[in-house]
């Protein structure tokens, strides 16, 4: 199976060893490419283990009910900045495609890493301007077709409120 990551690599050659605690990723792209693995498979415990201590402001409990509607559709990674094996800090910047139970959307972030002991932890992360979109409506019918999100409304009262 590929992983959830978006890498195209099989599960167990990517983010699966690292969400079992077999392995630690190397880099902060590595850690961010399995905290979206583990947003989308539901390992939370993950999430809150990875996440730097000094910034960690929630729990798994409260991570798996903020997401029980919430599925992810896709990773792409547009921006790493430091953050290899040899740094002690870096920043990934991301695009992850989600459906919340209503529509369609995407969430752009600009995440801060950095290295305790040997280890990546995910510091915060900075929302640029536009960084959730609902997707535009299909060209050819406009506000008044069915919602592409599969929610059997009228784009203009589903995905369509508050885009652009």
């Amino acid at each position: 199976m590929s992983c959830l990551c978006g890498s195209e690599l099989p599960e167990t050659a990517c983010c699966g060893p690292y969400l079992s605690g077999d392995a630690l990723p190397p880099t902060a792209e590595a850690l961010m490419r399995s905290r979206y693995s583990a947003y989308a498979s539901g390992a939370y415990d993950y999430l809150i283990a990875t996440h730097d201590p000094d910034t960690c402001k929630t729990d798994a409990a409260s991570l798996a009910a903020a997401s029980k509607r919430t599925t992810w559709l896709g990773l792409r990674v547009d921006r790493c900045e430091d953050g290899g094996v040899d740094d002690e800090t870096g920043r990934v910047t991301f695009t992850a495609s989600f459906f919340d139970g209503r529509q369609r959307g995407e969430l752009r972030e600009r995440s801060r890493f950095r290295r305790i002991d040997g280890r990546w932890f995910y510091v915060d992360g900075t929302l640029p301007l536009a960084a959730w979109r609902a997707p535009p409506p299909p060209r050819s019918a406009g506000r008044n077709a069915p919602c592409g999100c599969g929610s059997g409304r009228k784009f203009k009262r589903c995905c369509g409120r508050g885009a652009g």
